[in-house]
């Protein structure tokens, strides 16, 4: 999802983008259309202020009329008292629609994503899939507030302002809008030109955001190496993109409303010039100049919002492209949501499988083993060999290019993957866990399991100490990442994890290889009860951990070089003895 700071993405009126974003207002048309209601209200309301003072300065004022002039005020003041309701309730319901299409929108790209294969987080930024789920949406909830809604009412409060100004008098109409081309100009030069910063800024905005999540989450990293002061120079940098982005916008923005300003006031000079001339030749009332002197006023302010408000609906329409554009990415893996199965027995077999991560650079070749039900395997090699993309391929997490992988002899593309998955418990070397309880992080938030199912699950593991041990037991907050436990720990609460859920098939990956003896201790008896009766995938850089496996399998570059038990392998005198052969004498020595 590269970006691209120079082009610009999405036309002002895309029709395409506007017509997808309505599907979204579909559940709230009866507040759009009353919203359209309050809109055509307020353009109707606003020029009539200026007609009324027109009629009341020249057919009660000038004839001292002053039962007629009261009864005028307090109908003046009536419009104004149901043009500030209208307006309260047309700013209310503006924004309420807007904040619930972006609520919405946000669910459904969030759920989108969910689906999205690992390969598509692999290759982007988190940063930038954050700010598309979050500030790229916000900015549409003003398409809806700011921007259709706001821009009608304000074209259509012109075209009511120019048919009353008109309407009294064509040849004051004619000068006050004398300077009228040249606003339409520069109004056209300023959207063309704040268009395309905006486009920098959410750009910028992206950028930094990827750059600040990157860092901060691998900020060991920076610190180890002493990089802090070379990182930080790169953030000077980037921010200060983000700062000149954001200043070209300033920019355009202060030198288009002082032009705008300026253009407002002679053309309120010529009228004031013109029309008094004609009030000195009684041409025209006095009462009539005042309401053109008001229309004037009315009819500026709504070109200056609408350049605004153009720009308000540009930054939607270019946010809408990009959220748009991440729906339509065809990333999910391909899920027969009709073949559902409530439970598998736990066969495994994998046909002649190849895998790239990247076009033809395989890194599994022609791979093919099974193991039934209740059996146990395992895969050594060295770093790169294919051990774990072998565990991601099982769960589904990547698409492989040929070849079938099957369960219980049933095609695990043609499976539902949510019912697969469920039957399936994975065992990491880097257990993630969310920032919450003990309890929510071995549930995963699941309503239906009771803190007794819990315990129990806990018993099962052996791993009542170290849960009684912690502050709050279950409750105990594991931080972000489970950044209070040690990966021991968080290893335990995942085995703790699959022994609740009890799924059939158990896939290890180096669960043990980051740990002490004494830990690995303990997790190693967990594990051998997590085994117990289930088809289990074991990837390991410890020997000495897998010598009770059904078989093991030897990979490197991608093949399968070696399959047997350890007996068998140590005996043949290949790969796998020379492996076993150098762990015992590093263990030794």
């Amino acid at each position: 999802m590269a970006e691209n700071k120079n082009k610009v993405s999405g036309n002002l009126f895309d029709f395409k983008i506007i017509k997808r974003l309505m599907v979204f207002c579909k559940p709230y048309m009866k507040f759009f259309y009353f919203l359209v209601f309050l809109t055509l209200s307020l353009s109707l309301l606003q020029p009539l202020r200026p007609f009324i003072t027109q009629i009341i300065i020249d057919d009660y004022v000038s004839i001292g009329d002053s039962d007629g002039l009261l009864k005028m005020i307090m109908l003046l003041l009536v419009l104004l008292v149901i043009n500030a309701v209208v307006m309260y309730y047309h700013t209310y319901f503006s924004g309420w629609l807007g904040q619930n299409i972006i609520k919405d929108i946000r669910i459904k790209l969030f759920k989108h994503l969910q689906s999205f294969k690992l390969q598509f987080f692999d290759k982007t930024p988190i940063g930038r899939v954050v700010t598309r789920n979050i500030s790229d949406i916000e900015t549409i909830a003003d398409i809806f507030g700011q921007g259709i809604a706001s821009i009608i009412g304000d074209i259509l409060q012109l075209v009511g302002i120019v048919v009353l100004m008109f309407y009294l008098n064509w040849k004051l109409t004619l000068i006050s809008l004398a300077t009228l081309p040249f606003l339409f100009l520069t109004t056209y030069i300023f959207k063309e030109k704040v268009k395309i910063s905006f486009n920098n800024v959410r750009t910028a905005v992206a950028n930094l955001n990827s750059y600040v999540q990157e860092h901060i989450v691998g900020m060991n990293i920076v610190q180890i190496f002493g990089n802090e002061d070379k990182e930080y120079n790169k953030f000077v940098s980037i921010n200060k993109d983000h700062l000149n982005a954001n200043l070209k916008a300033v920019l355009y923005y202060s030198i288009y409303f002082p032009v705008m300003e300026l253009l407002t006031s002679v053309g309120l000079g010529l009228l004031i010039w013109y029309g008094s001339g004609q009030v000195f030749a009684e041409e025209v009332t006095l009462g009539v100049l005042i309401a053109f002197i008001m229309y004037l006023q009315l009819f500026f302010r709504p070109i200056r919002a609408i350049a605004d408000r153009f720009n308000t609906l540009q930054m939607g329409v270019v946010s809408s492209k990009r959220i748009f554009d991440l729906l339509d990415r065809d990333e999910t893996i391909i899920s027969n949501q009709s073949n559902s199965v409530e439970s598998i027995n736990g066969s495994v077999e994998f046909k002649d499988v190849w895998f790239a991560y990247n076009s033809d650079n395989y890194v599994l070749k022609d791979i093919s083993f099974k193991i039934g039900v209740g059996e146990s395997i395992a895969f050594v090699g060295s770093t790169g060999s294919g051990k774990t993309s072998i565990i991601n391929l099982l769960n589904r997490f990547y698409e492989f290019q040929k070849g079938k992988i099957l369960i219980d002899g049933n095609d695990i593309k043609k499976l539902n993957s949510s019912d697969l998955r469920d039957n399936l418990g994975l065992v990491s070397q880097d257990v993630f866990l969310f920032s919450d309880t003990i309890f929510n992080n071995i549930t995963l938030f699941n309503d239906n399991i009771s803190e007794s199912q819990v315990w129990d699950s806990i018993d099962q593991v052996g791993a009542r100490r170290f849960i009684e041990a912690l502050p709050n037991k279950l409750n105990f907050n594991v931080k972000e990442r489970g950044a209070s436990l040690s990966v021991g720990q968080r290893q335990l609460i995942s085995c703790i994890r699959i022994m609740l859920y009890d799924p059939k098939i158990i896939l290890l990956d180096e669960a043990t290889s980051s740990v002490d003896s004494e830990t690995e201790s303990m997790i190693q008896s967990a594990i051998s009860k997590i085994l117990k009766n289930r088809t289990s995938l074991v990837v390991a850089h410890r020997l000495s951990t897998i010598k009770e496996v059904d078989n093991i399998i030897v990979l490197e570059n991608g093949e399968i070089k070696e399959i047997g038990d350890h007996n068998s392998l140590n005996k043949s005198g290949g790969y796998y003895r020379r492996l076993y052969e150098m762990q015992n004498k590093n263990i030794l020595t």
